[in-house]
């Protein structure tokens, strides 16, 4: 059946998110609160794509654009291609930190072709958009939170990516630690031995289950939860200063992981007072991101088109 597009543009805002958080490796999630906003509508002809924020000068402005490319492929799902399009994105997620900013693009896309369809939720549910973001990005350890918010966890099976939400335990406050400096997930993800002692895969299940709780329950328990043998240590040569940061952090009580493959540090708490992260960091005192991905009909506001308008940074 035909696609029928609608008319007028569409927008969404998507969450920063971390992935792994010590011990879950590919499984655990974490919504952030820092955002990017995308609009979209379909037009007569070509891709054109408005950069404002983060990378700003730096990424594509026509169809490789990785929110556009999402967009096309969710439309090959759908059934057919609209004409043309035309993007509007402020970005505040910083781009190769291990804050998901990939992640956030691709969910973007797949929500905004999916509502450019006058039935694309009929043609394409909320399952099916997980097992398709997570599918263009190759795992769903940050798609899901960015798309669920909150602390997820999530699995692939023979059909595809599955992932739940979970409520996070009141005060559990995250900060940031963003350095200037950027990462690629394929390099850390090089890092990585093909096989890890049994002693240790023992021990990250056993720290995972207990995140579970910690995250949902009991804070308390947060800094032994994260503790982590699978792939910090084996990426700290690539990252050092990520590694200083996380042990020195750590000494001081603080749960602290490297934020997905780096090289940003994620603390499940704040630091204690007079705690010097060095000049090489900037520090972001964020929330959780309960909502997750929204949708919503119309042109980008006033406020969505700042870059610093979503998310503190302090």
């Amino acid at each position: 059946m035909p696609l029928t597009f609608a008319s007028g543009p569409v927008r969404v805002r998507v969450p920063a998110t971390s992935a792994n958080l010590g011990p879950g490796f590919d499984a655990l999630g974490l919504a952030l609160g820092l955002h990017d906003d995308v609009a979209a509508e379909v037009t007569s002809g070509g891709v054109r794509v408005s950069v404002t924020g983060e990378g700003a000068g730096e990424l594509p402005e026509d169809d490789r654009h990785l929110v556009a490319r999402a967009m096309r492929a969710t439309f090959d799902v759908l059934g057919g291609q609209p004409p043309g399009l035309a993007l509007e994105c402020v970005n505040r997620i910083p781009q190769a930190r291990g804050l998901g900013s990939s992640s956030a693009a691709i969910v973007a896309g797949v929500l905004l072709a999916r509502a450019l369809v006058t039935d694309g939720p009929e043609r394409l549910d909320d399952d099916a958009v997980l097992r398709l973001t997570a599918e263009i990005e190759g795992h769903p350890d940050n798609v899901a939170p960015c798309l669920l918010g909150g602390f997820t966890v999530a699995w692939t099976e023979p059909g595809g990516a599955r992932a739940v939400s979970l409520p996070v335990a009141g005060g559990i406050r995250p900060t940031v630690f963003v350095p200037a400096e950027r990462g690629l997930t394929a390099t850390a993800r090089a890092a990585l031995p093909v096989t890890v002692p049994h002693a240790d895969a023992a021990q990250n299940a056993g720290r995972a289950a207990l995140l579970v709780h910690a995250l949902t329950a009991e804070p308390a328990l947060l800094l032994p939860a994260t503790v982590d043998r699978l792939h910090q240590d084996y990426r700290a040569p690539g990252m050092p200063g990520t590694a200083a940061l996380v042990s020195a952090l750590r000494a001081a009580d603080v749960a602290a992981v490297v934020s997905g493959a780096g090289p940003t540090v994620l603390a499940l708490g704040e630091p204690p007072s007079g705690f010097q992260a060095g000049t090489d960091w900037q520090v972001w005192r964020l929330s959780v991101e309960v909502r997750g991905a929204t949708v919503a009909r119309g042109r980008l506001g006033h406020a969505e088109r700042d870059p610093v308008a979503a998310g503190r940074k302090s």
